[in-house]
């Protein structure tokens, strides 16, 4: 099927799938915008950790200000005018910020997403996605009134909570609102919203602050991130419509004991069963490890980038390679997994994973190795190669587990690889602390790809067995056979 097979359901199903897609987009604004400000935001504020910055309203020198190695240290640095050209200052980085970046949104995003998943399949979701929008749109907006640390904190607790109703409720939209043939292209375009939403935020982030709109630098940042999310949940709220929900092909077929005819302990229990073979767990584990590298580039991108190139304009570059190459990645990997190793079933799947985390990781090496404009070229192929690992792996955890449980199987490895991925980026400051910014990222961000892609070589050795396992669980008949049936084979045969 192709990329815009979505496009056949209509005119009015594909309307809210492009409003869906602005949602998602919102919601990757909003989530990372706290990322690039992080700078300016920690020096207003004051928290974190401090080092050696280059003074902007001083001449440059010759050495680098990062050099330094404590405060005394970085103001004997002089310029060719005998004066100082370094600034000892909050940097950005540190325990409050890594905290306020993963924990305090991870554990709340992804507990809230288990409770919101039982309320997508009762309740109104469109009107719970527009209050969804409204509430971490508002959290964001409030950002920018922030003046101590705890309030940025109590924001981001609550954006976690709003934010958690996003893809639960739009994914079970798509889901009725496509045909069963067209809902993968349709969640293909529907995922755009990760990569445009995060390019954006690097342009929105660093354009907005530097423009100093009425003196309030990094403040209306928040403030225009925010305030589309009030219109967008306006329109939501009053031309999208409910669809009338449907029950896919493998509830259907398997209509003996289906998850809403079992007890919530009976549901969880048939969930979490798959996951306690091998080879899940390794995928699982493999999954966390690969996703805590992107966490831990995705909040610290643009920290590495104003330490060590201060004067270098982020936004120029990643305002548009995370979309391009993030992009290209997922359909790459999604055309991969599906034309080119279908034929070859599972086992290629995995080596797809393994081969392609161990290709983009040298790029990887460069980016945090080179100057720009470098580093950001080197981004591209490292993107495109090294993200084909999110559609492929989806197709292993359906492919290993039973149809009946295959949605909720794939929402529970998603809980699993962002509550261990996504507070990976606690480990950056003391790696910081003891090899510096760049060699703690040089161990957080290739190197977990390529453990990564060792776990998902460990993954291979046991994944066929379970395979098997699951493809005769398939075959074997629900029901016996009739007597009428029987005999209807009987005269086929004869």
């Amino acid at each position: 099927m192709g990329m815009l097979d979505f496009c056949k359901a209509g005119g009015y199903p594909v309307y809210v799938l492009c409003i869906l897609l602005i949602t998602y987009l919102l919601n990757q604004l909003d989530r990372y915008i706290l990322a690039i400000v992080i700078l300016p935001l920690a020096q207003e504020i004051h928290f974190g950790d401090k080092s050696c910055l280059p003074n902007e309203t001083r001449q440059p020198g010759p050495l680098q200000c990062n050099n330094a190695s404590g405060d005394k240290h970085c103001y004997s640095l002089l310029n060719a005018n005998g004066t100082p050209y370094c600034k000892w200052d909050y940097n950005g980085n540190g325990w409050e910020y890594q905290i306020m970046a993963g924990p305090i949104f991870i554990l709340i995003y992804t507990f809230m997403g288990i409770f919101i998943g039982f309320l997508a399949d009762a309740a109104n979701r469109k009107n719970l996605l527009a209050v969804s929008l409204f509430f971490w749109s508002l959290m964001t907006f409030l950002m920018g009134f922030a003046q101590e640390y705890w309030h940025l904190a109590l924001l981001r607790f609550g954006q976690g909570i709003g934010e958690a109703g996003c893809t639960p409720f739009a994914a079970s939209l798509i889901a009725d609102y496509f045909p069963e043939a067209a809902r993968g292209s349709a969640m293909g375009f529907y995922n755009w919203g990760i990569y445009t939403g995060y390019s954006l935020s690097f342009a929105v982030g660093n354009y907005i602050t530097r423009a100093n709109i009425m003196g309030l630098g990094w403040r209306w940042t928040f403030f225009i991130c925010g305030i589309p999310g009030f219109l967008v949940s306006l329109v939501v709220l009053i031309t999208v419509k409910e669809p009338q929900r449907t029950q896919g092909t493998g509830e259907r077929a398997h209509n003996v004991n289906t998850p809403s005819s079992l007890s919530l302990s009976q549901r969880l229990s048939r969930i979490l069963q798959p996951f306690l073979s091998p080879s899940l767990l390794l995928l699982c584990l493999a999954g966390s490890i690969r996703n805590a590298g992107g966490y831990v580039w995705a909040y610290n991108a643009q920290i590495y980038f104003s330490q060590y190139f201060p004067g270098e304009d982020v936004g120029r570059w990643l305002s548009w390679i995370p979309l391009v190459g993030g992009s290209f990645g997922v359909l790459f990997g999604g055309f991969i997994s599906d034309r080119v190793v279908k034929k070859r079933g599972l086992p290629a799947r995995v080596w797809v994973l393994v081969i392609s985390q161990i290709v983009a990781a040298p790029f990887l090496v460069g980016v945090l190795w080179l100057s720009p404009p470098y580093a950001f070229l080197l981004l591209i192929p490292a993107n495109i190669i090294g993200e084909m690992w999110v559609g492929v792996t989806l197709a292993i955890v359906v492919e290993l587990v039973p149809p009946v449980i295959r949605t909720s199987a794939v929402a529970f490895y998603l809980f699993i690889i962002t509550n261990i991925g996504g507070n990976m980026p606690l480990l950056v400051p003391p790696l910081t602390s003891l090899y510096g910014l760049r060699t703690a990222l040089l161990i957080l961000f290739p190197g977990m790809y390529v453990a990564g892609s060792l776990l998902f070589l460990l993954t291979l050795c046991v994944a066929r067995r379970d395979q098997r396992k699951i493809t005769s669980a398939e075959t074997e008949p629900l029901l016996p056979e009739s007597d009428e049936v029987s005999q209807e084979e009987h005269h086929k045969r004869t």
